[in-house]
């Protein structure tokens, strides 16, 4: 492999000539050392069929307008800016194995497909029975996708919050509290764009954003890093809140399937780029793991390249069957982000025979609250009530959810000015 380095701006940066688009990557050094020819036709060719096959949008033709325009006068800032933030825009490379899915992912069925529920109460009738969930009603001060969970409902939330940190305690990872509140640039270096039309992300005044998931946070947080080989792998925990300012209109989505804010169990680790692919089977493992004690009817899916993001170089979905709304659900997917992440958040591990390289990153979900409460109470039914898996019910102490009594119903009452 061929490595030339790229000078722009101050900050280091290597552009890497060899078939792999993520080994396409500018940081800026000082101006009067920029070299355009370090980025080759072979390169950007290789990084269109990549854009291509995920079916992105293809800014290869405008970064090739760029190099033209940099050739005839290479001291031209304003070029130059735009070339970083145009190949800042590329996706991630995309594993061999993808190439031929298309956009259909490949299915492997996690259940005996014989023993899945036809027929169950939806969610939000389960819940509208036993007092257990307020939507409705709350646009005058909360906002549209708010919900309230009530008694037993919300006991369940921590009692899954709970058994999933179980596990990973197992499973060797160490548990951090993060800000939910982070710079827009750790948010666009996880691969979560900040700007445009479509993006899912709140922004503050102060220019700061809700974040989307703890992935940002735990990145976040060994950015600027040089880690040592002997401490890897890294893998750590975290529970928060995300944010998501995107949501559906979609029947199938209806109800607290799609919202605006929920409670998430993250996995995350750092690893090197030989441990990557291992890690993320083992996130996998971890994820079925947890899910299959629960009484669900899963499926994994192996995602084509159409669906795996900016960040992933591969991804896993994990679904479960909802059988009060008759469909499959994701519950949970892990992604190897391979270097994509370090790059842009500058993190590094030094090996044993002082060489420095980029790390490789992996994230995964343990637990999100909403869906996982869909499956469970569509999956459990037993007449008018909602039996709870073995392995929660010492966190519940109960082995059924009833009808909550001691929550009164709640009526929108429309203030009457008096007329003076």
């Amino acid at each position: 492999m061929i490595c030339r380095e790229m000078r722009l701006n101050g900050f280091p940066s290597k552009v890497f000539s060899c078939p792999s688009v993520r080994k396409i990557f500018v940081n800026i050094r000082p101006l009067n050392e920029f070299d355009s020819s370090a980025i080759d036709e072979h390169d950007l060719d290789q990084a269109e069929k990549n854009i291509l096959l995920r079916r992105r949008e293809n800014n290869i033709p405008t970064i090739r307008n760029i190099l033209k325009r940099l050739e005839l006068n290479k001291t031209s800032s304003e070029d130059v800016d735009k070339l970083k933030n145009e190949l800042l825009k590329l996706p991630n490379d995309t594993h061999p194995r993808l190439w031929t899915y298309e956009n259909r992912p490949k299915e492997t069925l996690l259940c005996d497909q014989s023993k899945i529920a036809t027929k169950s109460v939806e969610f939000s009738q389960v819940c509208k029975f036993n007092n257990m969930l307020r939507m409705h009603q709350l646009g005058n001060y909360t906002g549209q996708k708010s919900y309230y969970l009530f008694g037993k409902l919300a006991e369940l939330e921590q009692a899954l919050i709970r058994y999933a940190l179980s596990i990973l305690k197992q499973k060797q990872f160490r548990l951090l509290a993060v800000p939910d509140i982070l710079p827009k640039h750790i948010i666009e270096g996880c691969g979560m764009p900040t700007d445009g039309d479509r993006n899912q992300v709140y922004k503050l005044d102060s220019g700061d954003c809700l974040s989307g998931t703890s992935e940002m946070s735990l990145a976040g947080y060994y950015s600027n890093k040089l880690l040592k080989e002997n401490n890897l792998p890294i893998k750590v925990a975290a529970v928060s809140r995300c944010y998501r300012a995107e949501t559906s209109g979609l029947q199938e989505e209806k109800g607290i399937y799609r919202v605006h804010q929920f409670t998430k169990v993250e996995m995350f680790s750092i690893c090197s780029e030989l441990e990557s692919h291992d890690m993320l089977e083992h996130f996998k493992d971890i994820e079925i793991d947890i899910f299959k004690n629960l009484n669900l009817h899963l499926r994994l899916l192996d995602m084509p390249p159409t669906e795996l993001g900016a960040s992933a170089y591969e991804k896993y979905d994990l679904e479960a069957w909802m059988p009060g709304r008759q469909m499959w659900g994701e519950i949970s997917s892990c992604s190897n982000c391979t270097d994509y992440q370090a790059k842009r958040l500058n993190i590094k591990y030094i090996t044993n025979e002082g060489q420095n390289k980029w790390v490789n990153t992996i994230n995964g979900t343990a637990t999100a609250i909403p869906r996982l409460l869909i499956a469970l109470l569509e999956s459990n039914q037993k007449g008018k009530y909602v039996l709870v898996p073995d392995v929660l019910k010492d966190y519940l102490n109960t082995s059924i959810l009833t009808k909550e009594k001691l929550i009164p119903e709640v009526k929108l009452v429309k203030q009457i000015k008096s007329k003076e």
